[in-house]
């Protein structure tokens, strides 16, 4: 039995045969040629041909992991057609006479290495993208095609790493667990794996050889292990752990209409996170309660240019009902940081993270801010919106949000527009700052909705894109938690509730404590909306 370890990026226990998976790699030659014309034709055709593959890729995976998780498919679409990846590739034809594959090869690593060289963590990973588009066009131009799983029966996939559209290509049914050598838990692969709901460790050093394809093994998602050949009392302790996890996700679904109530009947709402509403059919089917995030700024990221006021009502207004009277707070623009759009035009900034983003855009450009909230205002006459303002640093900026939609509600009031009048403004807490000041800003808001994430990463004072601090980073921090008590303790205290919107609100280690603490919600993915509600109902407070 050999035993490797790696990192988990969804739990669970796969058992079966492991298929080292290999790309079918086009074997890219430099060819002089005299028509650089009917290359750059040839080209265009081989652009065609990969944007209806990926068409046909977005149409697979919408199936089977939601419109979400298929939206990288469209990204790829945009990065096939991208204005300076074509002119790239076709000066290399023009000023050396070569061909189309050898100029695309070219482009492609020249693009992959600028974004595997820079700064942040996120726009690294986008190399893999450029990969994947760049051997997506050579194939199209070589006449090959990107390859599946050729076997018969469900298996292991170990590769090197997975880009997305290898993951969707394959059959899923033939897939109970992936294993890549390499890869990172914020890669789109990894995304789709946990929406996929498919067991998956990544870095881990299994061999690539054929000397172990088709062997017996074990993913443990839980332990980030993967067992090769196991010994048979290992085999049998993973099966009966298989089967108790078959058995908990029926019961899982059992909960669906139930409340989310302790033994001795304290109740707590559970909202989902969502960041298109493409994903609404997942908070329906997963049974939450409401949303208590939805990130706006998805919106903008999805856009060439600033969406206008129309645009954003039509969203909103399909929000509100679909949700039929059920709330929906709407976090506003949060762009910065790692989620960067163009047309912003924001500044190079040293540590984006502490810079120009979210509420700071929105006071500095209220141009921006008010087509937004006017947008989110008129909505709300169509169902039950709350608006939630991110980044809050100080009371002075809370009144000055507070004018600003008073000075909206007076524009709508006097074009005769309707909107509920009533309704509920938040506050994000994801500062240190916010947190010292939570018993004052409780007084200006109707709720909180803490921001775990950035909370914990600004208090610890740890990166929490960056890998290498992952043994540093502890959101269960002793700091964190007495954070976390005073902040609902202010928002009580002035007549405010209080949820956790941020990830660790989906940490079943933390619910008991959560409900102890008094929280009135906690927002999350929507696949964790019945796991908590299973933990609620089994805790009692006394």
């Amino acid at each position: 039995m050999m035993i490797y370890e790696g990192k988990s990026v969804f739990e669970g226990i796969a058992i079966g045969p492991l298929y080292i998976y290999k790309k079918e790699m086009q074997s890219v030659k430099r060819v002089k040629v005299e028509d650089t014309e009917a290359e750059k034709a040839r080209y265009k055709e081989a652009r065609d041909k990969a944007i209806e593959e990926l068409k046909v890729l977005y149409d697979k995976a919408v199936i089977e992991v939601g419109e979400s998780g298929a939206e990288i498919f469209e990204a790829h679409q945009l990065m096939v057609d991208d204005e300076d990846f074509i002119e790239s590739a076709e000066g290399i034809i023009d000023t050396e006479n070569v061909n189309a594959e050898y100029a695309v090869a070219q482009t492609g690593d020249n693009f992959a290495k600028m974004f595997s060289e820079m700064e942040e963590e996120y726009f690294r990973g986008r190399a893999a993208d450029i990969k994947d588009i760049t051997e997506r066009i050579i194939n199209a131009l070589c006449g090959g095609s990107l390859g599946g799983i050729k076997s018969d029966e469900p298996v292991i996939v170990v590769a090197d790493d997975l880009a997305p559209s290898e993951t969707v290509q394959m059959d899923k049914s033939k897939i109970l667990s992936f294993v890549t050598v390499h890869g990172s838990a914020n890669s789109h692969t990894s995304i789709l794996a946990k929406t996929m709901g498919i067991p998956a460790v990544i870095s881990c050093p299994v061999p690539l050889s054929d000397e172990v394809n088709g062997h017996m093994a074990i993913v443990d998602g839980y332990e980030s292990k993967i067992y090769v050949d196991p010994d048979e009392d290992v085999l049998v302790a993973k099966r009966k752990l298989l089967l108790e996890e078959e058995k908990k996700k029926n019961l899982l679904d059992t909960l669906k209409g139930k409340e989310n109530v302790t033994l001795d009947g304290h109740k707590i709402n559970l909202y989902a996170n969502i960041g298109d509403i493409k994903d609404l059919g997942l908070v329906l089917q997963n049974d939450a309660g409401g949303i208590g995030l939805f990130r706006s700024e998805f919106i903008y990221l999805g856009s060439n240019d600033y969406p206008t006021e129309e645009e954003q009502f039509q969203i909103y207004k399909q929000v509100a009902q679909t949700l039929a009277g059920k709330k929906v707070i709407i976090r506003t623009l949060d762009i910065g940081a790692d989620k960067q759009a163009d047309y912003f035009k924001l500044p190079k900034e040293e540590n984006p993270a502490m810079g120009l983003r979210a509420i700071r855009i929105c006071l500095s450009r209220p141009e921006i801010f008010i087509t937004q909230l006017r947008a989110i205002l008129r909505a709300s006459a169509f169902g039950k919106i709350s608006i939630m303002f991110p980044m809050i640093i100080s009371v002075e900026e809370v009144k000055k949000i507070k004018e600003i939609v008073e000075s909206v509600k007076k524009e709508l009031d006097k074009d005769g527009i309707s909107y509920d009048k009533d309704i509920e403004l938040g506050v994000m807490i994801e500062t240190p700052a916010a947190v010292m000041i939570a018993d004052d800003l409780a007084k200006e808001v109707d709720f909180f909705s803490v921001g775990t994430n950035d909370l914990t990463q600004y208090t610890l004072a740890l990166d929490r894109q960056n890998q290498s601090l992952d043994d540093f980073y502890n959101p269960h921090h002793p700091a964190i938690l007495k954070m976390l008590k005073m902040i609902v303790d202010a928002a009580h205290k002035h007549g405010a509730w209080a949820g956790i919107c941020g990830e660790l609100g989906a940490d079943l280690k933390l619910t008991k404590e959560f409900l102890a603490m008094g929280y009135d919600e906690l927002s999350v993915s929507p696949s964790r909306i019945l796991p908590i509600r299973k933990k609620i109902r089994e805790s009692s407070l006394t």
